[in-house]
């Protein structure tokens, strides 16, 4: 059985040690590349303090450049008996390079270590998540551009008010996505900090080169304070689930209209058949079963910040071992969160509008604004104008052409999509994701 990197004389027990480690060598997986990208900038830090030869720097490159590519074909696994992916990493090392596979911890905590491979694979998967927000509000502005000139029944406490458009209905979820968006950007900026040199929360008696590991690594800047470095454990997660449920709280809105529209007594939209499901005894059912898992996914994941706040809320200052518990409710949320975003994209791509619905006078009504703003116009006063149309309907004499004349900006006839577009662009270039894809590059290319 390996030893620990912690371990000493004394072995732990084996439940003791059961318990401890828990799921941890699962969950390290997901953050195993990430782990030997941030071993490869602290060793070349360590040999430019004089800490390593150029000789010893060059063969754990190599090494590590071998481990990193499998990783990054899924074949990287964390043996029985070794506790976490940087034992792992780092046994590896010494079995193919001997003794100079120990060095790579100088100037290192595991405490400064998975938070650095946390804070590496978390932008990542923001930046896939960005992608896919991205894709997702381009195809919502192409079906609001497609059918703005679509009418449809605008709904208040689900009575019909208002005339709406499949154009506003569209762009609306894709002006939320600009919003969600701006929330995923200020999570990956609070992310992009550099805790690496931090060690156990308290510095380094080395003389690290924490500017330089942070050039390495593509971050915007340091995570300065040692001790806040640490204390980021925790709320690193917060923040992120934060931008992951307001943009999955989008989502469940958008299937909770899907289904509903879809249903035959709406009937303004039909989902594509090869994304339905049918009955096993109801033979003409077209279920939408994507849509409402996605919205029960999506649901779930609006939890996930309240779940990280019940872990962490309660620490004070210093690293403790429940911190390991929010990467079982964290690190897999973001595939949950992806795989919604890409089926939702899928549908919403293929979704067919109903164009005739308003030809069913029982949404008449909706037009009862529309009369009373007429009225205005013509200068009858609109406490006047209002009680008139509420008579008329009373009486069942009121009637109105289907066809509105709105053209102030964000309505039915001027929907702002250019605009709408504009601000998300912004936001999209805002990220400097270029940054990182260089920084990881030159890492990996470096001899």
């Amino acid at each position: 059985m390996a030893q620990k990197l912690w371990e000493k004389s004394v072995q732990v027990n084996q439940e003791i040690e059961r318990f401890t480690v828990g799921r941890d060598r699962e969950m390290d997986l997901y953050l195993a590349k990430y782990d030997v990208l941030g071993s490869m900038a602290h060793i070349t830090m360590l040999q430019s303090i004089e800490l390593l030869t150029q000789g010893e720097l060059d063969a754990l490159l190599a090494e590590l450049k071998n481990i990193y590519a499998e990783a990054d074909r899924g074949e990287f696994i964390i043996e029985e008996g070794v506790e976490d992916v940087h034992s792992q990493v780092e046994l590896m090392l010494t079995r193919r390079l001997g003794d100079v596979g120990k060095k790579i911890h100088s100037g290192r905590s595991r405490n400064d270590q998975v938070l650095l491979d946390l804070k590496l694979f978390t932008r990542a998967q923001l930046q896939e998540l960005a992608e896919l927000v991205e894709d997702l509000f381009s195809a919502l502005i192409a079906q609001s551009n497609k059918y703005k000139d679509v009418l449809m029944p605008g709904y208040t406490h689900l009575q019909i008010a208002m005339p709406s458009s499949f154009g506003l209905w569209f762009g609306a979820y894709a002006e939320s996505l600009v919003d969600d968006m701006l929330f995923l950007q200020a999570a990956y900026k609070m992310c992009n900090r550099n805790p690496l040199g931090s060690a156990a929360g308290y510095g380094s008696s080395f003389p690290l080169n924490r500017t330089m590991t942070t050039e390495l690594l593509g971050f915007d800047s340091m995570n300065y304070n040692v001790v806040y470095a640490q204390m980021g454990r925790g709320k690193l997660e917060r923040n992120v689930a934060f931008a992951m449920a307001t943009i999955a709280g989008t989502i469940s809105k958008l299937a909770y209209d899907a289904c509903l529209f879809n249903s035959q007594n709406f009937g303004f939209v039909k989902l594509p058949d090869e994304c339905t499901t049918g009955s096993s005894i109801m033979p003409h059912k077209k279920n939408p079963d994507v849509f409402e898992l996605t919205r029960a996914k999506c649901n779930k994941l609006q939890a996930l910040p309240q779940q990280i706040m019940m872990i962490a809320n309660n620490l004070p200052s210093g690293y403790f071992r429940d911190l390991q518990i929010i990467k079982e409710v964290f690190l897999p949320a973001f595939q949950e969160l992806k795989d919604c975003l890409q089926m939702t994209t899928y549908i919403i791509k293929e979704m067919k509008v109903n164009e005739q619905i308003l030809d069913d006078d029982k949404y008449m009504l909706i037009f009862s604004v529309e009369e009373v703003n007429r009225l205005a116009r013509e200068g009858m006063p609109f406490r006047d104008a209002y009680k008139k149309v509420g008579l008329d309907i009373e009486a069942g004499k009121f009637t109105h052409d289907k066809q509105v004349h709105h053209t102030h900006e964000g309505s039915i006839g001027n929907l702002c999509n250019d605009d709408i577009s504009l601000l998300m662009q912004q936001l999209v270039d805002g990220f400097n994701f270029e940054q990182v894809a260089t920084a990881e590059n030159n890492l990996l290319q470096k001899k």
